[in-house]
């Protein structure tokens, strides 16, 4: 089982969502985060006042999937997610020991 963890854009999110639901997989956590990659966030003029943006706006989506389709979930965010501008964001895969659905006590795969 693998954890694949996406840090992408706001409005790619449901293109996202999109992707991973044609290859079948059920179910993800999103969160809100902020922060900043290679870019060190940029600057902003509002009314007629330039200040410095250091934390960017990103959404962070956590999908636990079989080990074969992680390969896949990775191919389908990268491109839902891809602007092709500086900040589309960074895909991670963990590997997960195991997993338990509460509800049922179903384990490992069968609780994903």
């Amino acid at each position: 089982m693998k954890l694949v963890m996406a840090i992408v854009k706001p409005f790619k999110l449901e293109a996202v969502r999109e992707a991973l639901t044609e290859l079948g997989i059920q179910g993800l956590t999103v969160t809100e985060v902020k922060g900043y990659g290679r870019q060190k966030g940029h600057t902003e003029i509002y009314r007629g006042a330039e200040y410095a943006v250091s934390f960017l706006p990103k959404v962070k989506i956590e999908v636990a999937v079989a080990s074969e389709l992680a390969e896949k979930a990775v191919d389908a965010i990268a491109r839902a997610a891809k602007t092709g501008q500086i900040g589309d964001g960074k895909i991670f895969v963990y590997s997960i020991e195991n997993a338990v659905r509460i509800r049922t006590g179903e384990t490992d795969a069968d609780a994903l």
